[in-house]
């Protein structure tokens, strides 16, 4: 089917464009996945599945029209073409000018690593996670492998092709005293292969089921965490969750265009502290938002966002891009061949800083740390937001010292950024599945610890 649509794209595309427009563009996706999910002590999921389709984009006057099908036969593709462009006859293109092909590079293919040893990965955490402390009761594991082929061909004459590979597990286990529940939850993985489990075999799986865990019980034993206003040191451990939500959508160039960011129109102001620095790079090795080429063929960029508290630029896919008379920075991203590509993230962070993490707690009379985040929500047009604490603690004259819960993190994006003035030399990644606009993205975030000097405490008065 890939070879099909290789040969007969020149076709495909001429009629595509025969009525005009910017662009168009052929894309085809192969993904083969697997799903193992662990419940009540047993297998309670088992899913292999493969999806294989083709979308196709025509872009005219700064509008998409797109189509896609499963069905991947010349004849198909070539109506699907027809009626995008509401024309017939030949358009103009170039053909084959550029021809990249690139692939993630691992150890232990998916393919390689048979299903016995995957359900053995499940069986052990869930015995850990729950042998961890009585007051766990129940206990989910799930292990995620993803092989992803896809073809770009488009009417400027480039052929792109990727190959992609993820594993992605994690744990989440609910402590109960009989009375209260409480939920914790660890994950690890990224743009790798088995080997993420190879070399620390046991420690990678004992690490996320007992923080998992650690976290439930934890929770449970907690104190309801007091309400009000709050110096806040976020530890590098909870990855970037905030900078990812609370800024990171903002600087996405179709939400500026469409004047849903706080950020728009600030290209070269101080928007942050001369201590922080944001990058977005989807070239990090092993990363969960790591790829060579983004979902328009485009190559895998390292961009400065924010430098030293100056707005340096947003983040691009091919028609936000074109709309500003820019090139693309790679963030061109899908859900699958069923999507048309937006804007998104891939691997984004706060830059590490100098400040030893120790001496931030040290330093910091009265606040709360905050060790792991959970959901939260953002509006991108003013940048307020609201993060679920899922486990965080009270700092008292430089200590930390009992755990809260209940708690929820209360503020702005860009006045908390401006308000940071400590940024620790450690850096934490977390990986998640990103989703705007209805689709999903693997993507990973980081930070190091860094110190807020005030933020509202969401809690019990």
């Amino acid at each position: 089917m890939k070879e099909l649509v290789r040969e007969k794209a020149p076709y495909i595309l001429s009629v595509l464009m025969s009525g005009g427009g910017e662009y168009g563009e052929i894309f085809f996706e192969d993904l083969r996945s697997l799903t193992l999910n662990l419940e009540d002590n047993r297998i309670e999921k088992s899913l292999k599945g493969r999806d294989c389709g083709v979308g196709i984009r025509l872009i005219k006057n700064f509008k998409t029209y797109y189509g896609f099908t499963s069905e991947i036969t010349f004849e198909n593709l070539l109506n699907l073409a027809k009626t995008i462009a509401k024309s017939e006859g030949e358009g103009v293109i170039s053909v084959g000018k550029r021809h990249f092909s690139s692939k993630i590079n691992v150890l232990l293919d998916p393919d390689e690593y048979n299903v016995s040893r995957k359900k053995d990965i499940l069986f052990r955490a869930n015995d850990i996670a729950r042998s961890y402390d009585p007051l766990i009761k129940q206990v989910s594991v799930t292990l995620r492998d993803v092989k992803r082929d896809i073809l770009i061909i488009n009417s400027l004459g480039d052929i792109v092709e990727d190959s992609q590979i993820r594993v992605v597990f994690f744990v989440e286990a609910i402590a109960s005293d009989g009375v209260n529940l409480y939920r914790g939850y660890e994950a690890t993985g990224g743009a790798i292969g088995y080997e993420l489990f190879n070399e620390d075999y046991v420690n990678v799986i004992d690490y996320v089921a007992t923080k998992a865990s650690e976290r439930a019980v934890l929770g449970l034993k907690a104190k309801p965490a007091p309400a009000g206003s709050f110096t806040v040191v976020i530890s590098s451990e909870a990855g970037g969750t905030m900078i990812h939500e609370a800024v990171g959508h903002g600087l996405e160039a179709d939400l500026v265009n469409n004047g849903l960011s706080v950020y728009a129109g600030k290209i070269g102001e101080k928007v942050a502290s001369e201590l922080v620095t944001v990058i977005d790079d989807g070239t990090l090795s092993g990363k969960n938002g790591t790829f060579n080429f983004d979902d328009e063929g485009v190559p895998a960029q390292r961009k400065v966002l924010i430098e030293k508290g100056i707005l340096k630029g947003y983040m691009y896919d091919r028609l936000s891009a074109m709309k500003e008379g820019r090139e693309s920075t790679g963030n061109g991203r899908r859900d699958g061949y069923k999507n048309i590509p937006i804007v998104r993230m891939t691997n984004t962070f706060i830059d590490a800083g100098k400040d030893n993490p120790h001496d931030i707690i040290k330093d910091t009379k009265k606040g709360v740390y905050v060790v792991k985040m959970g959901g939260g929500q953002v509006n991108t047009v003013n940048g307020d937001f609201v993060f679920e604490i899922m486990e965080g603690y009270m700092i008292e004259n430089g200590e930390i010292t009992y755990p809260i819960k209940g708690a929820t993190l209360i503020g702005n994006g860009p006045k908390a950024l401006e308000d940071i003035d400590a940024v620790g030399y450690d850096l934490g990644w977390a990986i998640g599945t990103c989703g705007k606009d209805g689709q999903r993205a693997p993507v990973s975030d980081a930070q190091p610890t860094v110190r807020i000097k005030r933020l509202t405490l969401g809690g019990v008065i």
